[in-house]
């Protein structure tokens, strides 16, 4: 089975919609297999977003996911990546389509509810930041 890091941003949590986005997952058939409520550091949050460290929107990805808390997960299914990010939308919530997290519940791209890896090679490097353990 694959694996793929999901974070409930601290936008999705603020707004209680952390067991609404987990569950969308779940009826999907993906296995929730570690799930923990952190206030991330900026450490934490710099290595996460480090391939986006030269881009001018960096500083407020990093200060925005550190502002509060959000959930880490790890989700388990076949082709997960995949799914995951199907579920989630598009990044910009005025491009997701309708069902999907993004489309039914985000707002503006800056804050758009949901962080899903991108492929199979960012989730092992994902997980090993938010789930050394694993």
């Amino acid at each position: 089975m694959d694996r793929t890091l999901i974070l409930v941003k601290p936008d999705a949590f603020a707004r209680g919609l952390t067991g609404e986005i987990l569950a969308r997952f779940e009826r999907k058939g993906l296995k929730i297999v570690a799930l923990k409520l952190v206030q991330t550091s900026r450490e934490t949050a710099e290595t996460h977003y480090a391939e986006h460290k030269e881009r001018p929107f960096f500083g407020e990805l990093v200060d925005f996911i550190t502002s509060a808390p959000l959930v880490a997960a790890v989700l388990e299914g076949q082709d997960v990546v995949k799914g995951s990010r199907q579920l989630i939308g598009a990044t910009n919530p005025l491009e997701a389509a309708t069902g999907s997290i993004r489309g039914d519940f985000a707002i503006e791209v800056g804050q758009n509810l949901v962080h899903g890896s991108d492929s199979p090679e960012s989730s092992a490097r994902e997980i090993g930041i938010w789930f050394p353990e694993l």
